[in-house]
């Protein structure tokens, strides 16, 4: 691979020398309400250069770590199931390599994509997933691979208690009723967190954050907005919670900029993405 030119702030190492691999899945074809998605992962390389690589919260500093930034990936809009392999492939070559791919999206529905790459090579994996939505339906309007179904396809790979959920504050009875019986789920904020990450253990996790998971307060730049999300020192807390277990995989979801003119809801993304490299790239200085 060949580092992308423009770069989110401070991932500028080579691809042989990095632990940490970023690639944008500019994707929101199954969209449900708001579309603009597609845009968010340039958007957060664009507007990364106004914060800082220093994280005060951390004490760290990305420009003392190896991460590449490879850039966005060509994928069709008009066909979810092609741009789901192109994902997968991006992410196979990335965890081939011994690499943690953090995927920018994009829509929610490309996390399917990452997670059969990591689940072919990781059969006991396990998921931590934030959100606002629980994702469970079994189909959106008759079409099973949309951005409300996400996680629902993703239990099919991996199985019944594998799933963790957090923040999720919206879905429909069914949604709820079926995932009683076959995920994890902490509704409205991260209270059985700590619990989750001891009974994961050292199984490798993919982390999906549907950035949506965030009150629209302080994240209004997002398709589907809903009241009584957290706050950004709620997510970061969470983070730090959650990224200390294996983690093979990450990706950020649905940031949709065009809905904030503001830039504060990518600035927020931006800085929450820094903190989760920091995080990750502790273990690969």
């Amino acid at each position: 691979m060949t580092r992308n030119p423009h770069t989110f702030i401070g991932c500028d190492a080579e691809y042989a020398e990095s632990g940490i691999v970023i690639f944008g899945a500019p994707f929101d074809s199954t969209t449900s309400y708001r579309p603009g998605a597609r845009f968010g992962c340039s958007a957060i390389r664009n507007e990364s250069f106004g914060i800082e690589t220093f994280s005060p919260y951390q004490d760290r500093d990305l420009a003392y770590m190896r991460i590449f930034d490879g850039g966005d990936l060509d994928l069709p809009f008009g066909s979810p199931e092609a741009a789901l392999d192109a994902i997968a492939a991006q992410a196979d070559e990335i965890l081939g390599d011994g690499k943690i791919p953090v995927m920018l999206g994009g829509e929610h529905l490309v996390t399917l994509g990452a997670v059969r790459s990591a689940v072919r090579r990781h059969p006991d994996l396990r998921i931590v997933h934030f959100d606002a939505h629980a994702d469970l339906r079994d189909d959106y309007l008759g079409v099973k691979l949309s951005h409300a179904c996400v996680i629902r396809r993703c239990h099919e790979l991996v199985g019944d208690g594998r799933i963790f959920q957090f923040g999720i504050r919206s879905g429909d009875g069914a949604e709820f009723e079926w995932g009683s019986e076959h995920v994890k789920t902490c509704r409205f904020g991260f209270s059985r967190l700590a619990d989750a990450v001891h009974e994961i253990g050292d199984a490798p996790v993919y982390v999906t954050v549907d950035l949506d998971v965030l009150d629209p307060s302080c994240f209004p730049g997002t398709g589907t907005p809903e009241a009584g999300g957290v706050s950004f020192v709620s997510l970061l807390w969470a983070l730090k919670t959650a990224l200390r277990l294996n983690v093979v995989a990450m990706d950020f979801t649905e940031l949709s900029p065009v809905y904030d003119a503001s830039g504060a809801s990518t600035a927020l993304a931006c800085k929450i993405l820094r903190e989760a490299l920091l995080l990750l790239g502790g273990r690969n200085t």
